[in-house]
């Protein structure tokens, strides 16, 4: 998908190819100015998502959306960032208020320091100095994502926990079991991409799908498919999955399930605390499409056909590129929530556990052992062995899995029948009522008892009615 090119060199401009040794000569000012463009980016990005989130699902809708502030309502994201700070900001009785005011932070600060590593595009020229286009890097830089995320949930636990209402609560406790079992499954999905690429480190993630081994095809050479979404389908399917789940949304947005906790972890939120909770969902699904672009399509690298030109990857152009992938997973996020109902929590926590991680596994010690044969001179069929085997895995797996639900609804088709035929049986014979006036004592005795006198009786009436 990335370089199908023919007879295009690997990278037209391998010498901007950012490296690891690039980072941290930054001067002060360019750090401030690359921290102040994230946090720009990040802001803006989630004031346009909304927008286009609420247009796009009008029309889904057949409705029309926002379209009052601005030209087609573009103001409007805006206009309720401004408004929501100017609320009044109301905290209950009987909450923990260090802990109340301290949990929109943790939720939100974590979302933007992820961003730090991912990068934008190749070595460029700011002010005559060049740097890469990423705020900075690590040799472990998407362990820092993993634990950014956890922290995150830190901030939905003590929401939960220090608003004293038990559907903030639940909605917190809901969040904490969510994050751990799709966190599992992430984690399980980046090891391969680990495995190809020989780093855990954005920009050499990046380089090592800049180009696919070549092959000739009628005098003409090309390139195999080098985006590791292709060449680990598995690992990208389920960390589209995870995605969703780790950010909350629908059909995963089991914490804040309005139907069942009014709103889950910030019922009891207001102002300025709750703005910062919306900003953190925003910036999470952005900071996770950042990621995916990052791991599995090429990074800022330039899709085919466009590769073909020369200065595809050279310059600000792939910081276009990248802006052009990340909106595709943005309306992902979309597509998802005006499609698709919420799931139950056992069916979450269902695919989260018996689905994701099991597979996650068998790829995971699939790829490795075709790596290791690879290093030792194996050869191709082993991909078609081994993709057999998981295939068969899997299936295996899903029958299992099936076969488990037929026979739990066999079993309640049973209940139910021979439960019917007990209530048939007990309509077919005669059972006398067992409330009658004599079990009550009532006519057992020869005493009459003494009539009320009318008069007694009429006087009672008007005390009842009043009359």
């Amino acid at each position: 998908m990335t370089s199908l090119t023919a007879a295009v060199p690997p990278r037209a401009v391998a010498a901007a190819d950012p490296a690891l040794s690039d980072f941290g000569h930054d001067t002060w000012w360019l750090i401030v100015i690359k921290v102040l463009a994230i946090f720009l980016f990040l802001l803006l990005g989630t004031l346009f998502m909304i927008w286009a989130e609420r247009r796009l699902i009008g029309r889904m809708q057949q409705r029309p959306g926002p379209n009052r502030a601005g030209k087609f309502g573009l103001l409007q994201s805006l206009m309720d960032g401004i408004k929501l700070p100017l609320k009044e900001d109301i905290i209950p009785r009987g909450v923990d208020k260090i802990l109340f005011v301290i949990a929109p932070a943790l939720s939100a600060i974590p979302a933007f320091i992820s961003f730090a590593i991912i990068p934008f595009g190749p070595v460029v020229s700011i002010a005559g100095v060049r740097t890469p286009l990423q705020l900075a890097d690590l040799p472990v830089a998407v362990l820092l994502v993993l634990a950014m995320s956890s922290m995150g949930v830190y901030g939905i636990v003590l929401a939960g926990w220090s608003a004293s209402s038990p559907y903030a609560l639940l909605g917190s406790l809901r969040s904490s079991a969510q994050v751990i079992s799709y966190e599992i499954a992430m984690g399980l999905a980046f090891v391969p991409v680990f495995l190809y690429s020989g780093s855990l480190s954005t920009t050499a993630i990046v380089a090592a799908q800049a180009h696919g081994n070549e092959f000739h095809l009628f005098g003409a050479g090309l390139h195999y498919p080098s985006w590791f979404a292709v060449l680990l389908l598995p690992s990208f399917v389920i960390y589209l999955i995870t995605m969703v789940g780790e950010t909350n949304r629908l059909p995963f947005d089991l914490p804040e399930g309005e139907g069942e906790l009014v709103a889950g972890y910030h019922t009891e939120y207001s102002s300025l605390k709750f703005a910062l909770f919306y900003l953190a969902e925003y910036v999470s699904m952005i900071t996770v499409s950042g990621l995916a672009t990052t791991l599995f399509l090429g990074g800022w690298a330039a899709p085919w056909p466009i590769s073909v030109w020369s200065g595809a990857n050279s310059g600000w152009w792939p910081l276009l590129w990248f802006l052009a992938k990340v909106s595709i997973f943005m309306f992902v996020f979309v597509w998802l929530r005006g499609s698709l109902p919420r799931i139950r929590y056992d069916q979450l926590m269902r695919l989260g556990w018996k689905v994701l991680i099991p597979g996650a596994l068998v790829w995971t010690l699939m790829i490795a052992t075709i790596r290791v044969w690879r290093r030792q001179g194996g050869s191709t069929g082993v991909y078609i062995v081994a993709g057999l085997i998981v295939v068969a895995l899997m299936l295996l797996a899903w029958g299992w899995d099936a076969a488990e639900v037929g026979r739990a609804r066999r079993a309640a088709e049973i209940d139910a029948a021979q439960a019917e035929a007990e209530a048939d049986a007990r309509r077919a014979f005669p059972i006398p009522p067992l409330d009658l006036p004599h079990y009550h004592g009532v006519g057992l005795y020869s005493e009459a008892v003494p009539a009320v006198p009318p008069a007694t009786a009429k006087s009672t009436g008007k005390e009842v009615t009043g009359a």
